[in-house]
């Protein structure tokens, strides 16, 4: 089912969470350990995010070395495929343009479409490791609206080969990423909405926003949405605190602010087991007022650990 399905359905606030592939080498029953303790609360969705290619440097006998390309975390169709089958959830599997050319990513969206896959979230994805900037790959599309224009037009049966007829149309609900306190590249608030509305015009069905733990951010950015025209279903993410290492590493990452109520709550804490507790509780808060306001869906970021986000939905649904 397509989310937009899911949302116009919906009998109050929906639930979805996004999980990790696992690391090469691991197998899939990690992934089922983590989605298992949080199918009492009738996921919707769950997201599988896709993550590009890294270089690492291979020693020669003569002392130079090659550069090799590597995937970290590779599987991403295939472990949404074992979700459907064995969960009977829709999977949304995260298709990025780093590290994939156009061609790649038409075989990756071939594939999800031969599996049923009704759903996928377009974006940019982040640079490479060292890498100051982001670069697209030769051939491949340079951001998530060239990403949503292709795949809009296999939606039209339009596909890389010209002299295709007759091309079999396929039907993806298109979602994409924003962001309430505007995307790191971005000179500010205004013209990232500019480029917001692009993509929703050039097809994106529903939105999902960036972590945030000030709500108000949420509300306003929503507020915002709508006086400039972009009307359609806007996904809040919810990620808990866990670490007292988080209150560094999160805003660095994410260029995202943390309430000084919830920075001081966390400094005060002993050891992880308390900075957790309030992750919980600050989170479950949140979702709460967002849940009073209708929100349409919250969705999580569990980073491949449910233990979190299981204590917050047993306190909000």
């Amino acid at each position: 089912m397509k989310i937009t399905e899911h949302i116009s359905q919906r009998k109050g606030t929906l639930f979805s969470f996004e999980i990790l592939p696992p690391l090469k080498g691991e197998g899939i029953q990690s992934i089922y350990d983590g989605i298992n303790p949080l199918m009492e609360f009738e996921p919707s969705f769950i997201d599988v995010t896709y993550h590009r290619e890294d270089f690492i440097l291979k020693s020669r006998p003569d002392g130079s070395f090659d550069r090799v390309s590597t995937r970290k975390r590779p599987g991403t169709v295939a472990i949404c495929a074992a979700i459907q089958n064995k969960f009977h959830v829709d999977a949304v599997p995260h298709i990025i343009c780093g590290g994939f050319t156009r061609d790649d990513t038409e075989t990756a969206l071939i594939e999800l479409n031969f599996l049923g896959i009704d759903n996928v979230l377009a974006l940019r994805g982040d640079a490479r490791k060292g890498d100051l900037h982001f670069t697209p790959e030769s051939h491949g599309n340079k951001n998530a609206l060239d990403l949503i224009h292709q795949v809009k037009n296999m939606n039209s049966g339009v596909y890389l080969d010209e002299e295709l007829s007759n091309a079999v149309e396929s039907s993806f609900c298109i979602g994409a990423a924003c962001y309430p306190e505007k995307h790191m590249d971005a000179p500010n608030l205004q013209s990232d909405l500019r480029y917001l509305k692009r993509k929703v015009e050039a097809g994106a069905e529903f939105l999902v926003t960036q972590m945030f733990f000030d709500n108000q951010y949420y509300f306003d950015f929503v507020k915002k949405c709508r006086e400039n025209g972009i009307n359609v279903p806007i996904i809040p993410g919810i990620k808990p605190l866990a670490t007292k290492k988080q209150l560094s590493v999160l805003p660095k990452i994410f260029h995202i602010d943390l309430p000084d109520a919830l920075v001081s709550a966390v400094e005060s804490c002993k050891n992880n087991e308390e900075v957790n507790q309030v992750g919980i509780e600050w989170a479950a808060q949140q979702c709460k007022e967002l849940m009073a306001q209708d929100v349409p869906v919250l969705h999580f970021y569990t980073m491949g650990k449910s233990h979190q986000t299981k204590e917050i939905c047993k306190r909000i649904f």
